[in-house]
């Protein structure tokens, strides 16, 4: 997923990383940051490409804030079954399925599904608000 030259989910693609909605059960807003040349930590990036990077993860956060509205954010740069860097940015809910635990942990309670497809009715406002910020900040979208 992370390498698909049709990854699923996309919304952007720089010329060195690409942004993805991720289809996450129960976490609707979930993207993903992902560079696209294959290196598995940030040190592996020269300064000024760690600092692009940094800056599109910060983009993609702010718009999700903007637009899901959640009680808190999430970053995480794990790789630890993938070695090919990237980072989620994750919106987080008091009553979502593990809040305050990370979503890979244990679920602590059921979700109330209108909740999540309240969250998913968003997705298309949160897609475009993504694609008009990038845009803003980085140019026209390239093909990946």
């Amino acid at each position: 997923m992370l390498c698909s030259r049709n990854p699923d989910g996309l919304v952007y693609a720089g010329e060195n990383w690409r942004v993805i909605l991720a289809d996450e059960a129960g976490y609707p807003g979930f993207c993903r940051v992902i560079w696209n040349h294959h290196v598995a930590e940030m040190t592996d990036l020269e300064e000024k490409d760690r600092t692009e990077l940094m800056g599109v993860v910060w983009l993609v956060e702010r718009c999700v804030r903007q637009v899901m509205h959640p009680d808190k954010i999430n970053l995480a740069s794990l790789g630890n079954m993938v070695p090919h860097l990237h980072w989620h940015v994750i919106p987080r809910y008091a009553d979502d399925a593990h809040f305050p635990d990370s979503v890979w942990s244990a679920a602590r309670r059921s979700v109330d599904e209108r909740m999540i497809q309240e969250r998913k009715s968003r997705l298309p406002e949160l897609r475009k608000y993504l694609v008009e910020a990038l845009t803003a900040q980085y140019g026209s979208a390239r093909d990946f």
